[in-house]
């Protein structure tokens, strides 16, 4: 309860930054024009946040805030924060490994945004490395561990399954907003706080 206090009102103090720096970014303090773009989230906003808007911080800094349900057992380099309803995968970057006590906490993680694509040549590549019998070890490569298919909102339990689903949903995409991929995104971590 007191986390989703402290996170709703994360939220809502994201929610008056974001829209302040919306009103304001068209004028400086004499109100002229400025000619710079902000091109980093400096104040910390919730998964849900950034991911409605990420396609605007692809490459760029940003500082996020959710709570960690998951690390990676293989050596801590990867954890999962959860926003209201969307889950985002953060690497270890510059930060190497995260501590065991991230685990059920509230996270804060200042990074670089990472797009990552998959389409097409993406799939056929994963298709010929289950037909050489590749073994993926967990959480590395396409296979990923559980937490990174439900932060993809995967559907599938064999690679087989979860190839064919990808497909569907690029052909969606295709017919919705006439890309051919589908985009799934990331932080490279340059330093986290656990509270």
């Amino acid at each position: 309860m007191k986390k989703n206090q402290l996170l709703n009102a994360v939220t809502i103090v994201a929610i008056a930054c974001i829209t302040l720096s919306c009103v304001n970014k068209g004028t400086n303090n004499k109100g002229t024009k400025k000619s710079e773009v902000k091109s980093t989230i400096s104040a910390a906003i919730d998964v849900d946040s950034l991911l409605s808007q990420a396609s605007s911080f692809i490459g760029k800094k940003v500082t996020i805030e959710g709570i960690c349900t998951h690390i990676c057992k293989h050596g801590g380099r990867k954890i999962f924060l959860m926003g209201e309803g969307q889950s985002l995968r953060i690497e270890g970057g510059e930060v190497g490994k995260f501590e065991q006590k991230c685990v059920n906490s509230i996270v804060t993680v200042t990074g670089i945004l990472i797009e990552d694509r998959i389409d097409e040549t993406y799939l056929l590549k994963w298709e010929a490395k289950i037909a050489e019998q590749v073994k993926e070890e967990h959480g590395d490569g396409e296979a990923g561990c559980s937490a990174e298919q439900k932060a993809r909102q995967e559907k599938g339990n064999t690679p087989t399954e979860r190839i064919a689903n990808f497909r569907s949903k690029i052909a969606q995409n295709k017919v919705d907003t006439g890309k051919e991929y589908l985009s799934f995104y990331h932080i490279s971590a340059l330093s986290y706080e656990v509270q």
